[in-house]
């Protein structure tokens, strides 16, 4: 019997991983605006008024916006490890899309390994783990990299 528990998303339908790792998000019609997490029903750009979108992979690179470490838990529906393990938070703006997106830091970097303007790129690791699942999200790597704890 295998004990080898399930990679399954944290978060359905924000990221798609069949080979290429992508966050999914949503591009307006009329505009060509995008958006992240997908958009469905009315356009965010306050001067566009489409409500037709198309769901589209975004840039998997970009360029480090900002960072900062998270030294206290979030609260739910983040699950937290106990003891919590404090990790960095990365504003990324993605190459194509010029939209800044955050997510996680992978493991075994600090805030001085991290400069502003530096290439990030996206990849998949775990958020938590129960009994059956380990659930996945995506998260920000220095390009070229390969560190991590």
């Amino acid at each position: 019997m295998s004990t080898q528990k399930k990679r399954v998303p944290a978060i359905e339908g924000w990221f798609v991983a069949d080979g290429t790792v992508a966050l999914l998000g949503s591009q307006c019609t009329s505009c060509r605006s995008y958006f992240f997490p997908k958009e469905s029903f009315f356009c965010r750009n306050p001067a566009c008024q489409g409500t037709e979108f198309e769901e589209v992979p975004l840039s998997r690179r970009g360029t480090l916006w900002s960072y900062t470490n998270n030294a206290y838990p979030p609260p739910a529906p983040y699950v937290a490890p106990d003891p919590f393990v404090p990790y960095i938070v990365a504003a990324v703006e993605l190459g194509t899309e010029k939209m800044v997106v955050l997510g996680q830091v992978v493991k075994g970097f600090e805030i001085a390994d991290l400069r502003v303007g530096m290439e990030m790129e996206l990849e998949l690791d775990t958020l938590f783990e129960d009994a059956e699942n380990e659930y996945l999200v995506w998260k920000w790597r220095p390009v070229g990299t390969r560190g991590g704890a």
